[in-house]
C-alpha cells in the first residue's frame, strides 16, 4: 500500500538546518554536519554517480529511503534558487546538476509559478502554487501504488505532519549540536500528533529512528 513518508536527518538538538541559510550555504552554519554519516556510504555515492564508499548499518536505511518511490514532494527552499520570483538568467535548475538523484516526478511547493522542468534520468520538476493538498493529490496520481517521499525542508514536513497526512517518519539523529536554525518538529504539540516508534538502528555517527504516525 502506498505511503507518504519522509527520511530526514536532524541534529541532537532537533535542527534540520543551521542558522543563516543562503544560496552559498543552503543548510546554514554547521548544517552539513548533520549528514556526515551518509557521505562515505557506497549506497549514497551510487545515487550521485560516484564510485567507491563503505557499507555499514546505515546502508539499509539509505537503500530503503529510495526503494518503491513513485513521487517526491519538496519545498521551494529545498529546491533552491532563492526567494521571490524565479530568475531566468541563468534559470535555476536545482542543486543537483543535470541528473538529479530522484529519477521520479518531483512536486515543488512554491508561491511563484513556473513551467515544468524536465531533467536527465527521469526527474521531472512540477511547480505547485496551490498548497500541500494539491501537491499531494498530484503526487498520488503520479506515484500510483508506490510511495511518496517528502524530501524537505522542515516547513513542508511540518505542514504535512500537522495536517495528519504522514504515514511514516524516518529520522536520522546525528550527534551534532547546532544551537539554532530550523527545527523539524517545532510547533506540532498542538496538532495532537501521536507517534509509535517501530524501529531503531544504531550506526557509526547516527541513530536511525522510524515512527508510525497514529491517526
Amino acid at each position: 500500500m502506498s505511503k507518504l513518508r519522509f527520511n530526514l536527518s536532524i541534529s541532537l538538538d532537533g535542527y534540520l538546518a543551521g542558522p543563516d541559510q543562503s544560496l552559498e550555504n543552503p543548510l546554514g552554519v554547521g548544517g552539513m554536519h548533520v549528514h556526515d554519516w551518509v557521505f562515505p556510504l557506497a549506497a549514497f555515492r551510487r545515487m550521485h554517480g560516484l564510485e567507491g564508499g563503505e557499507a555499514n548499518a546505515s546502508t539499509q536505511v539509505v537503500e530503503e529511503s529510495v526503494a518503491n518511490v513513485g513521487a517526491v514532494i519538496m519545498g521551494r527552499n529545498m529546491f533552491g534558487g532563492g526567494r521571490g520570483p524565479w530568475r531566468d538568467d541563468p534559470p535555476w535548475t536545482g542543486w543537483w546538476g543535470d541528473n538529479p538523484p530522484y529519477h521520479a516526478p518531483v512536486f515543488v511547493i512554491t508561491h511563484h509559478p513556473r513551467a515544468p522542468l524536465a531533467m536527465q534520468g527521469g526527474t521531472m520538476f512540477t511547480f505547485v502554487t496551490d498548497g500541500i493538498a494539491s501537491a499531494l493529490a498530484q503526487a498520488r496520481a503520479a506515484a500510483g501504488d508506490r510511495d511518496i517521499v517528502i524530501a524537505g525542508g522542515a516547513s513542508i514536513a511540518r505542514q504535512y505532519l500537522a495536517a495528519g497526512l504522514i504515514d511514516e517518519a524516518n529520522v536520522s539523529l546525528a550527534p551534532v549540536l547546532l544551537g539554532a536554525g530550523e527545527r523539524l518538529f517545532d510547533g506540532l504539540g498542538a496538532a495532537g500528533l501521536r507517534l509509535e516508534q517501530v524501529r531503531v538502528i544504531e550506526a557509526p555517527g547516527v541513530t536511525h529512528l522510524r515512527y508510525r504516525v497514529i491517526r
